[in-house]
């Protein structure tokens, strides 16, 4: 009978969740959810000194805000905890002890001077087969020397005893079949006196044991341990219980070589975190895919397409759509390049989906932010008359460039003119001293008139009026209009820009046009 699938995500509270460990977190979702299995969300804190105060926390927040959804858990709850390593010591122990008692790991005394010693004499020096008869272990010292070093509370490590010689076979879902050769692997730390804690090695294969997790899925980085991994379960003798694995491929940088850091966001001018992170020690602010107005679908979406191709030409699909459709046999091998620019138009597509009502609660925050209160129906209609615009901007390396809305923040400086009426007619602005000729001043003053008596004054009513008027006049008044109500060349059609400013605001701005422009 198969195994549930059950998977988990496994970060370590030493700093912000980066956007990759988002990418590997919704890979595992993506998978649990099509398959019917459990997402498990599991601390991995056994190296105390890096612990950052806020960490777990933040790594919470942050997927409550992308909408991935954990069954079990830190916070969560669920039979299998407890859920963080750091209070599962008394169960590691048992394991160690069951490697030490059946000759498959050993104790090492050698103090990290001591090692940096060896570590200067051979060139490329690795903890094994070959040299730890050279080191002081149980392997190499008396019994007698090995139980007065423990009696005395000698400070010790517990290594795994690899057997070289060996091809160990990793059967990855991703990337096949993947065989390295045991005399590479090193014997790695699996326990620590120091703290009484397992390194992450030992703990998360009886975590992964213990949870009965049916599947292992993490970043290309984890690869090299995955071997060492295989020989434990086979040391425990777990094979049947053993985790198929997948690794993913690796976030590259935008441009050059290498893979994404936070680095790249600084220069480049966009997130790495999903949150915005202010740095408890060194008092250093992140920026969030959150502060920066994007929307956590847009963001899921965008980051499920690096690495992973659905096999059609979609886009733009629901996390039910990704559900449905993800299939981890077709995720790339190679590193996904991480086009930030790819994830602004995400952005704008997500943001164009959404009912006007729905950028309010941030265009108002955006205007109080800018001195200006406005009704939530004004906000609205200001919306469906701009979300389609173009906007100028200036990249990081200086250049000027234009884009789609993609922010709701990049509605005031095309919006302001609706909520503030323009202080002076500059004569010198191309548009204005394009538009307002000598005989400008008169049709205006004339078109104000026309504009007064308009009893409804909506988009048909203004329309019907002033085209009678332009037809019967015989002018061309829609620019020089504009002067008056924007004071340069922005701006929704005429129409639409008057209905929405109201009578009383659109004569007011004519007769204050007139009077400086006379």
């Amino acid at each position: 009978m198969d195994r549930k699938v059950r998977v988990r995500f496994a970060p370590s509270p030493t700093g912000p969740l980066h956007i990759g460990g988002v990418r590997t977190a919704l890979y595992n979702y993506l998978f649990a959810k099509q398959n019917g299995g459990d997402l498990i969300f599991r601390i991995e804190d056994t190296d105390s000194s890096r612990f950052v105060p806020g960490a777990e926390q933040y790594i919470i927040e942050a997927f409550e805000w992308l909408g991935i959804k954990f069954d079990e858990g830190v916070s969560y709850g669920g039979e299998y905890g407890p859920y963080r390593q750091s209070e599962r010591r008394e169960i590691y122990k048992k394991y160690v002890d069951q490697l030490l008692d059946e000759g498959k790991a050993y104790y090492a005394f050698d103090t990290p001077e001591e090692l940096d010693a060896k570590r200067a004499e051979i060139e490329n020096f690795q903890y094994d087969a070959k040299t730890r008869g050279m080191m002081r272990n149980s392997l190499s010292l008396p019994k007698t020397e090995v139980d007065r070093l423990l009696s005395e509370g000698a400070q010790y490590v517990v290594r795994f005893k690899i057997e070289p010689g060996r091809d160990v076979h990793v059967d990855d879902i991703i990337r096949g079949d993947v065989s390295i050769n045991s005399s590479i692997l090193d014997d790695k730390v699996l326990f620590k006196s120091a703290d009484q804690l397992p390194t992450y090695h030992l703990a998360n294969i009886v975590d992964d044991h213990l949870m009965e997790v049916s599947h292992v899925i993490r970043g290309e980085e984890w690869l090299p341990s995955a071997p060492l991994h295989v020989l434990l379960y086979e040391a425990f003798g777990w094979t049947e219980s053993m985790p198929r694995f997948a690794h993913l491929p690796l976030l590259l940088k935008p441009v050059g070589n290498g893979k994404l850091s936070k680095r790249d966001g600084d220069k480049l001018g966009f997130p790495v975190f999903p949150l915005e992170w202010h740095d408890p020690k060194s008092g250093e602010v992140s920026s969030g895919y959150r502060e920066k107005g994007y929307l956590p679908e847009a963001v899921v979406n965008f980051l499920a397409l690096l690495g992973w191709n659905p096999g059609n030409d979609q886009e733009i699909m629901s996390m039910e759509e990704m559900i449905k459709l993800f299939n981890l046999s077709k995720c790339s091998k190679n590193g996904a390049r991480f086009d930030y620019v790819k994830g602004i138009w995400f952005n704008h597509q997500y943001l164009l989906q959404r009912p006007a009502e729905l950028w309010v609660p941030e265009f108002d925050k955006l205007l109080r932010e800018n001195g200006i209160e406005a009704t939530p129906e004004k906000e609205a209609k200001v919306v469906d008359l701009m979300k389609l615009k173009v906007i100028e901007y200036t990249d990081n390396q200086g250049n000027k460039k234009k884009r789609n809305i993609s922010f709701v923040s990049d509605l005031w400086p095309l919006t302001k003119f609706f909520f503030v009426a323009p202080d002076k007619y500059d004569k010198e602005d191309k548009f204005v001293r394009k538009n307002w000729k000598e005989e400008t001043w008169a049709e205006m003053d004339e078109l104000a008139g026309v504009l007064s008596a308009v009893d409804n004054f909506t988009v048909d009513e203004i329309k019907d009026m002033v085209e009678a008027w332009v037809e019967a006049k015989g002018c061309k008044p829609w620019n020089a209009w504009r002067v008056c109500l924007v004071g340069t060349g922005q701006g929704p059609d005429m129409y639409e820009l008057a209905a929405c400013l109201g009578k009383e605001e659109t004569l007011r701005r004519m007769d204050n046009a007139l009077a400086a422009l006379k």
